[in-house]
């Protein structure tokens, strides 16, 4: 059975956020399974593909090394990738039934366009030890599935060095609970994206992640409500490599436009169970 490293809104290979995705199931694995080979993998998350009758629809689980995840943009991404470059997969639309619902994913050009359910956030008082935990004031917080933090500048997002165990412990009335944090702010003037952010999620194994699709359904009605915008240009500003994605809002659903790019083809020599 093949499985792919894949760098998921990447401009160039080993830019974005990689996902493993493994060649699809006829039938799903055991969750114990799945969890054991994330947690090798040790990747933010490793994709698991179920096949349907149609050629067009998949099932589509996600698991982080510590835990199975309800959303994730990149593995998604990395999963539609796989299908059409690398098993071929000639459809127009790929449809995928995971525990957020259906989500579909398009080519764009070079790009893959996803449509995923918007997650705007409502905004909270800052909580006690959040400043504290990132290690720069809080301007503003919000809260959607993550706490976002909202910092004073580009500079103070791109100089954050948290206290993990500290955020871990910042008490949060997002829907996903504490431990895990969007720090963002808006971009520097001349920059070619409007905002930048990155995001930490030690509660689920992930100190911080590179490139975090599910973050921008909370970001892009957050910032096209500030900026008064349908669609904007975002980055993840991950040390070292950094993500771009492509955001635009239509009502109660957000897409995001980004690359796939495959780095890594392996071959794994265990049978699931």
């Amino acid at each position: 059975m093949r499985q792919w490293t894949i760098d998921a809104f990447a401009s160039a290979p080993f830019k974005g956020n990689p996902a493993c995705v493994v060649e699809p199931f006829d039938v799903w694995p055991s969750d114990a399974w799945m969890q054991a080979l994330a947690a090798e993998n040790n990747q933010a998350e490793t994709a698991f593909l179920l096949k349907t009758a149609d050629p067009a629809r998949f099932g589509l689980r996600w698991f982080t090394p510590a835990r199975e995840a309800p959303l994730c943009g990149h593995a998604t991404l990395a999963s539609a990738h796989a299908l059409f470059a690398e098993l071929g997969v000639d459809v127009e639309v790929l449809a995928f039934d995971t525990l957020s619902g259906e989500l579909r994913v398009r080519r764009d050009g070079e790009r893959l366009e996803m449509d995923f359910p918007a997650n705007p956030p409502g905004r909270v008082e800052i909580p006690a030890g959040l400043a504290d935990a990132l290690g720069a004031p809080v301007v503003e917080a919000w809260a959607g599935a993550y706490l976002v933090a909202v910092l004073e500048d580009e500079a103070a997002v791109r100089r954050l060095e948290p206290d993990f165990a500290a955020l871990n412990r910042v008490e949060s009335s997002a829907t996903d609970g504490k431990g895990q944090v969007i720090a963002v702010a808006l971009a520097d003037a001349g920059r070619p994206y409007a905002v930048v952010s990155r995001f930490f999620a030690p509660a689920a194994g992930i100190p911080e992640d590179p490139t975090t699709g599910s973050a921008h359904c909370i970001l892009m009605p957050l910032y096209g409500d500030k900026l008064a915008k349908d669609a904007l240009e975002f980055h993840q500003a991950y040390p070292g490599r950094g993500g771009d994605l492509s955001c635009e809002s239509r009502g109660a659903r957000v897409i995001l436009r980004g690359r796939g790019l495959t780095v890594v083809e392996s071959r794994l020599r265990v049978e699931p169970a």
